[in-house]
């Protein structure tokens, strides 16, 4: 049996996604203001907010990095059968 560690558990990436990478939801949720932020030249930004921002980005590191070796698993045996 594979070592499931709580990175590699879609479940609990996905709801950390939804609700830690999201949270707070009103008026929009934080980590699109960060990214707003960011990518008006984060002007002012102070190392507690960069701190916030990799926070909430986490997650939705984690998703992507999932996802990334998913796809890695379906192409390798596809070579491996050529």
């Amino acid at each position: 049996m594979k070592d499931k560690k709580i990175w590699n558990d879609w479940t609990i990436v996905i709801m950390m996604s939804l609700t830690l990478g999201l949270a707070p939801f009103v008026p929009e949720p934080h980590i699109l203001g960060k990214v707003r932020w960011i990518l008006g030249g984060a002007h002012g930004m102070k190392l507690i907010d960069w701190g916030d921002f990799l926070m909430h980005a986490i997650p939705f590191i984690l998703l992507i990095r999932l996802i990334i070796l998913k796809v890695i698993e379906k192409i390798q045996p596809a070579r491996q059968q050529k």
